[in-house]
This record gives structure tokens, sequence and C-alpha cells, in this order.
């Protein structure tokens, strides 16, 4: 950040009534973004600025791969399980029942059991994130590996697997587009946060004439962060940060600045 950007969020400690979240409402009541609002008497609202749309049968055929010419398939997300399995069902394939599967986390393994009935002989289990399963691939070199994924993903597991000589298929099983927005036209937030690149890109397809003006814009992660500058948007909050590794974390310290809440 230069000096001008600097100055231009020093200047930009707006009082806070208003949070947009552009994610879906969290379904545990417990959420930190649900005691920030009780808190600091704030209105927080959900809407989620992207959607996941199936690819259907018709298409994926169009990108000529074999399923059943792979031994295994790496999973990053409930939305790579659902399709995967969608697509073989329309498909009217049977997987082969030593079919291994490389997930991301616990919870995406476990979403398995909707499916499969899971065993550890075929079941592979990264921590939280891709680069924690990549170690898990590296030592199983000589699987030919299936990777379903969205039209929108990040390259650091194909990056890797080419790197390290394995063998990937990437299959578009989803595709993530703008969500309809439109009936936001004239209503006004503090704060809209932001996850991922796709929700800036979200917010100019539905506000092609978005000014910030006194908006605050939030970003989690580096690559959110990037394309709130690519956009010439005034990045005003940043997330994580050393001691504020949440979202709700990077919120609140603003807040209470902004608010002078000491």
């Amino acid at each position: 950040m230069n000096a001008v950007e600097t100055q231009q969020v020093e200047d930009r400690y707006y009082k806070v009534s208003s949070i947009l979240i552009s994610q879906p409402k969290p379904a545990d009541d417990k959420s930190p973004y649900f005691e920030l609002a009780k808190k600091y008497k704030l209105k927080i609202d959900f809407r989620p600025f992207i959607q996941v749309e199936p690819v259907s049968l018709k298409e994926f055929r169009k990108q000529k791969i074999d399923i059943l010419a792979h031994t295994a398939v790496i999973f990053t997300s409930r939305n790579a399980v659902d399709n995967f399995f969608r697509i073989a069902k329309e498909a009217k394939l049977e997987l082969p029942p030593d079919m291994k599967y490389f997930c991301i986390s616990e919870q995406t393994a476990n979403y398995l059991h909707k499916y499969i009935t899971v065993r550890k002989r075929k079941v592979f289990v990264g921590q939280k994130t891709a680069s924690d399963m990549l170690d898990l691939l590296r030592k199983h070199k000589n699987e030919k590996f299936l990777f379903p994924c969205s039209d929108i993903r990040k390259n650091d597991i194909p990056e890797f697997m080419d790197t390290n000589g394995l063998q990937l298929t990437e299959a578009v099983l989803y595709q993530t587009v703008a969500s309809d927005l439109s009936d936001l036209t004239d209503v006004y937030y503090d704060i809209i946060a932001f996850f991922s690149p796709s929700g800036i890109n979200s917010l100019f397809v539905n506000f092609p004439d978005f000014k910030q003006n006194k908006t605050r814009i939030a970003a989690f992660g580096p690559t959110t962060a990037k394309a709130v500058h690519d956009a010439s948007l005034i990045l005003d909050i940043e997330a994580p940060q050393p001691n504020a590794p949440s979202m709700a974390g990077a919120l609140e310290m603003y807040i209470k600045k902004a608010n002078k809440i000491s």
C-alpha cells in the first residue's frame, strides 16, 4: 500500500451501523457475526454474491474425460463431491470399489458418507488446506488423479501435480456465477465483506457503475485483497491479520476504532 492509499484508509473511519456479509447466513446461532451484531448494535445481513451451477452431462462429455480411466479423485469441497457423483450417476457409471478418494479436510471426507461406504484403505484426508494434502498426493505417484472442480479454481493443486510429475485430469463439473443482486440496487451498507475475487466480480456484474464513496470494503485473503485493488476500490479492512485471524475479528477491530469504542 502506498502513502496515498494509507492516507485514504486512515481518513475512512466513519461510524458503522450496517454490514453486508457476501456469504450465506450461518446455520450456527453462535456465529461470531451474530455476537458482533448484538455487542455493537449493528445490522448485519447475509447475501451470497456467487452461486454454483452444475455442468450438464452433455457439456461434461464435450471435455472427453473418461472417469473410469482414473484410479483416484481429489475433492476440495462439498460441491466437488456432489457434482462428481451426480455426473457419475447421470452417465450410469459404476465406480470401482478400489477407487481412492483424497479429501482436503475431515469435513469433506465425512461428507462422502452421503454417497459411498467410506473405508480407511481408500479415503485419504488432509488437515485444512490443499497444501496439507499435497504430501499425501506425492506418496501416491502411480495413481491417475481426477480433479473435479469449478471453472474458477486455485492453481495450487494443478501446479503441484505438474511440478511433481503426477498424472492429473481436471474435470469442470460446476460453474461459479454471479448471483442476481438487483434487489439491492437502492440499499446502502456501511461495510461490504468479500471472501473471493468472484464476489468482487459479482459486484460489478450486478452494478457496473458501482461507486464506493463511503462504503467500506473488507476482504478475506490475499487474492480477494488483490481483486479489490485491481477493481480500483479502496481496501479498508483486510483479514486475516496476526491479531485478527477471522473476518469477524478484523471487522470488530475496525468497528471499535470507527465507532470510538474503548
